[in-house]
């Protein structure tokens, strides 16, 4: 009997340490990776057909349509991620959250991509345009501005089921009610611009599950307080 609640015991045990728990972590941000690259794969094929060219910034931000949803998805699988490391199932958890979230992400995605495809059609033509040079500043701030709202929007909207009006307005108030993640996010963002514009957008997506598990933790203040000043 000693034996057999010694074994017992050790088997409560196993796969609780910090080893376990780690590639338990690994695991899901592999598989969610993948998924993520598969899920924008309808963007993907035809951005790298794409030459570089200011001209094509309209067809670029419809080929990014899909990037939305598979973020949202990954965001969802990442922070609903359970803490039994024995009940570990990253892709069922992707494929739900983009069937829950996906229509009302593209309800705020499609809106902030076409305003990013205005604002990059404007810096392009900016040298012919012969406006005053810190309106290019200007542009800049705005368009740094609209992707940190639409960063916390979809950290919201993939975690909390919220009309997307609301999910817009959550996202205006706590660019201003919690400023520090609000420049925790513009640090990610300005990351994957870098990593976008020195290597390629591929090199950025894929970082997509790094950079989604970083913003879960930066907005950890903003969810907390959605979640007790704003749900049941």
């Amino acid at each position: 009997m000693a034996a057999v609640s010694e074994m017992a015991s050790s088997g409560r045990q196993f796969g609780e340490g910090p080893l376990s728990r780690v590639s338990a972590l690994l695991y899901t941000l592999i598989v969610v990776e993948l998924l993520v690259l598969l899920a924008s794969l309808p963007g993907l094929v035809p951005l790298a057909l794409l030459d570089a060219d200011a001209s094509n910034i309209p067809v670029v931000a419809l080929c990014a349509l899909p990037f939305g949803p598979a973020v949202s998805a990954a965001l969802y699988a990442i922070g609903r991620r359970s803490t039994d490391i024995t009940d570990i199932a990253p892709a069922r958890a992707f494929w739900r959250g983009y069937r829950m979230n996906a229509g009302g992400v593209l309800k705020l995605w499609i809106p902030w991509l076409v305003w990013m495809t205005i604002i990059g059609v404007n810096l392009a033509g900016f040298s012919a345009a012969r406006v005053p040079s810190w309106w290019a500043v200007v542009l800049v701030l705005i368009a740094l501005a609209s992707s940190v709202w639409m960063a916390n929007a979809l950290v919201i909207t993939s975690l909390f089921a919220f009309r997307a009006r609301d999910i817009a307005r959550l996202a205006v108030y706590f660019l201003f009610r919690t400023p520090v993640v609000a420049l925790g996010t513009a640090a990610l963002l300005a990351l994957a611009i870098v990593v976008t514009a020195y290597v390629s957008v591929f090199a950025a997506l894929a970082l997509a599950t790094v950079l989604a598990m970083a913003l879960l933790s930066v907005g950890r203040r903003m969810t907390d307080q959605v979640r007790d000043r704003f749900t049941a």
